[in-house]
């Protein structure tokens, strides 16, 4: 049994001005115990789809499933074996910490678990929080609470949408710690994340989504093996000529140039020597998977989807 199954899943949005496709047959499983990512730019169709799994969006077509139970069908059973960290900071801001986890608790008919709610309060850095407002929280403080109220429950699965957009660096490191431990003891997680550098740390394996459709859908190693291999990094106050250009991604300074072997390597540095570029703090390494999603991106919907370590269910 899968942990969480998508069956050709499409979302249509109808309004005054004519109807949106937010989801077109999306379909993969993700397993027990699986670190997965789901991968896009804004607007691909991740939230839609968490949301539907959610039960808090409907889909025009398809099913989904948690543990066995349809979302829609067997709402109850699936909505208890989830837990969701929004995007969004939406709390009560009439209780304490302690009170918002044990009213969490109760809509789940989950009583008498404090010793649970106190070690979730000290993995998360909350334990002198407990009987504080939530009004009296900052933005980093509340959004683990958010993840505490996700996980008060103990569901096997665990959804964490964009859980450390805007959090600082102690944080980050504070719940990846938690939900790693929770993983290796046998919770699922999916991840949303534009921080590409967690999703590639972090999951085993990765679905990539654009115009609400998956573009890739792989193991990680796969996915970082099957592009080119080689990066160039160095600095430079000069325009690149057009040859290396337009394989290149400039930050400021920094330009990153892909290229597939040493031959293409030697290639680009005699064009840049030619055009008179200086370059500084040269360096030569491995793609990682922000370069991966930026060349599948740009590839668009034509990129074959690898369907090895997929299981989709039949309709």
């Amino acid at each position: 049994m899968s942990a969480v199954r998508f069956q050709e899943v499409g979302k249509i949005y109808s309004g005054p001005h004519g109807s949106l496709r937010a989801l077109d047959g999306v379909g993969f499983d993700i397993e027990p115990g699986e670190f997965f990512g789901l991968l896009g730019p804004n607007g691909a169709g991740k939230t839609t789809l968490i949301s539907i799994l959610a039960g808090l969006t409907r889909a025009s077509s398809g099913r989904v499933s948690v543990m066995g139970h349809d979302v829609v069908a067997d709402y109850a059973a699936a909505r208890k074996s989830i837990g969701v960290v929004p995007q969004e900071l939406v709390f009560d801001p009439f209780f304490s910490v302690r009170e918002t986890l044990r009213i969490q608790s109760g809509y789940f008919g989950v009583h008498d678990n404090d010793a649970w709610i106190d070690e979730l309060l000290g993995e998360l850095d909350l334990a002198d929080k407990g009987e504080s407002n939530m009004r009296q929280l900052s933005g980093g403080m509340k959004r683990r609470v958010l993840v505490a109220q996700a996980l008060v429950h103990r569901p096997p699965v665990i959804v964490l949408d964009e859980p450390t957009a805007g959090v600082d660096v102690e944080l980050r490191q504070t719940l990846w710690q938690f939900v790693s431990r929770l993983n290796r003891q046998g919770h699922t997680v999916l991840l949303t994340t534009h921080y590409l550098e967690e999703a590639e740390a972090l999951c085993s394996r990765i679905a990539m989504l654009k115009h609400g459709r998956v573009v890739a859908l792989d193991r990680t190693a796969n996915l970082l093996a099957g592009t080119a291999s080689t990066m160039l990094r160095f600095k430079t106050d000069d325009a690149l000529p057009s040859a290396v250009a337009a394989h290149a991604r400039v930050t400021g300074r920094i330009a990153q140039v892909s290229a597939h072997d040493a031959t293409e390597v030697e290639t680009i540095l005699g064009q840049l020597r030619a055009a008179g570029v200086r370059i500084e703090d040269l360096e030569i390494g491995r793609a990682d998977l922000e370069d991966v999603f930026l060349e599948i991106m740009a590839e668009g919907d034509g990129r074959p989807v690898s369907a090895a370590p997929v299981r989709l269910g039949a309709g």
